[in-house]
């Protein structure tokens, strides 16, 4: 399978809407806008399909739980007719941390949850009139004056993506989903992630080749890698720090599992014990080189090269870069790399 290059933007950045509209011109096959305790998903990708005309659009990602199956089927199936069908609908779980101290949503059941959500949301999006009998969704309401509905938009199918790293919810996108949104993954033991989809898939009737495997990376050229791997890498000292409690971190788990189980657990100690600069200073740099694309091209092309062939099919990029002519050049020279490796025979 080929390997495209997706931008991740956000808001957040003044030069977010530029950036989206440059990235399509230079090749960028796709934009993501993340969603968290900022910004929403949907409304920056409504702006973005405005001012764009061929590239994918996807949610990386819309939380669950932050709204009803339904409101996220009528919103998909808005951005699929505002874009002329370019969107994708990636959902994911969050946390504990973000579904019960910013939504006031319990967290619970979360493969269920998200089960539940996708046959819900395909229902809508169908045309079917909504009636749904489920373990967390009950639809309409026992007890209520709620009739079964049929949307009043014409059916719309939408990408379904799922943002999944730890076993159960990897075996649901395999066997559910139409592609797989992660994070926190090395090349090297991506059977850690692929073995679980894969079997899921198969078990479902059909191949890990029909998920859109998508990966989340930052891209930095440069020639001092060191440096930079050091630095990406410290930047994981939040992630396992703060990003969950002691007793539930997803990244954590992630990273245990592809053998830097006591490196996560000591920087997460770190961190609780408010070092964080020592924290930060236990990062093993293999993580910060491991997760990203960094070094001068004809490093990045091998990386490159490394992600095909082990199965990923979408690199969602966030360049690391000082303004946005320099972003805008990260991608386009990320566009050419991955042409050069598509090219080339897998071995």
């Amino acid at each position: 399978m080929p390997l495209s290059i997706g931008l991740s933007v956000s808001p957040q950045d003044p030069r977010w809407l530029e950036l989206a509209r440059e990235a399509e011109r230079v090749g960028v096959d796709s934009v993501w806008v993340p969603e968290f305790w900022a910004y929403d998903a949907f409304t920056p990708l409504a702006a973005i399909a405005a001012r764009t005309t061929r590239v994918r659009l996807a949610t990386g990602i819309a939380q669950l739980g932050a709204r009803t199956p339904a409101m996220l089927a009528m919103s998909a199936m808005s951005l699929q007719h505002i874009s002329g069908g370019r969107f994708i609908l990636g959902i994911g779980t969050s946390g504990p941390q973000v579904m019960e101290g910013w939504h006031g949503v319990g967290f619970s059941r979360p493969v269920r949850r998200t089960r539940e959500t996708i046959e819900i949301i395909r229902m809508v999006t169908r045309g079917e009139r909504l009636s749904y009998s489920g373990e967390v969704y009950t639809l309409p309401l026992p007890g209520g004056e709620g009739a079964a509905i049929r949307s009043r938009a014409e059916p719309a199918p939408v990408p379904i993506y799922i943002a999944a790293l730890g076993p159960a919810n990897l075996a649901l996108t395999g066997e559910l989903a139409d592609g797989w949104v992660g994070n926190s993954f090395l090349v090297e033991s991506s059977a850690a992630f692929f073995g679980p989809l894969g079997t899921a898939a198969e078990s479902a009737g059909r191949s890990l080749a029909d998920l859109d495997l998508v990966v989340a990376v930052s891209a930095e050229l440069t020639d001092d890698i060191e440096a930079a791997g050091r630095r990406h890498a410290a930047g994981y000292a939040f992630t396992f720090g703060a990003m969950g409690s002691r007793a539930s971190n997803f990244y954590n788990n992630a990273f245990a599992r592809q053998g830097f189980g006591e490196d996560v657990a000591e920087v997460q100690r770190l961190w609780a014990a408010g070092d964080r600069e020592a924290a930060a200073a236990r990062v093993p740099v293999e993580i910060g080189l491991g997760t990203n694309l960094i070094g001068p091209p004809e490093v990045v092309r091998e990386r490159l090269r490394a992600y095909r062939d082990c199965g990923v099919t979408t690199l969602r990029v966030t360049p690391v870069a000082s303004d946005l002519r320099e972003s805008i050049a990260v991608l386009g020279t990320l566009v050419d790399l991955a042409k050069d490796v598509n090219g080339s025979a897998v071995p």
